[in-house]
């Protein structure tokens, strides 16, 4: 991750793996409060490793900044990248989460992979790095478990 290599403001294609994805940080402007930026990926799409058929999920990521915010172009790219890339929904959704970690060292995290049914059954994935920072507002995802209720 190069800090002065931003992909905001040029062309950028879609990266053929998460691997080869470059995700961009730039700095928190309000490093002396604690909030919580919420990223809503309704449209999540990876390949089920075994069948090739496409897996579909809404991706709900929360977290709490320290000095990094992350470039939201990058990571609609580093979504997207996802799309012809072959893992379990556990995998996709953890990595995710721990990749921004790694870019992003904040104060917290949590991911909320809420896959679509696949074989009749749904499988929800959570992630987080730890406990909710006290007296911060954490909105509930909002996503129903299970969406095929009506």
């Amino acid at each position: 991750m190069n800090d002065k290599m931003l992909q905001l403001g040029q062309q950028s294609e879609i990266p053929q793996s998460p691997e080869a994805a470059q995700l961009d940080r730039v700095p928190n402007p309000h490093t002396d409060v604690e909030y919580v930026a919420r990223f809503t990926c309704p449209e999540f799409t990876s390949i089920c490793p075994v069948t090739g058929q496409p897996d579909f999920a809404t991706l709900m990521i929360d977290y709490v900044p320290g000095q990094w915010l992350v470039e939201s172009k990058s990571l609609k790219l580093y979504l997207t990248s996802f799309r012809n890339h072959g893992a379990f929904h556990e995998d996709c959704t953890v990595a995710i989460g721990k990749r921004l970690v790694d870019l992003l060292e904040p104060k917290y995290l949590r991911i909320g992979g809420y896959w679509y049914p696949r074989g009749g059954i749904p499988i929800d994935v959570f992630w987080q790095t730890g406990e909710v920072p006290a007296n911060l507002w954490l909105p509930e995802q909002g996503v129903a478990p299970y969406r095929g209720r009506g």
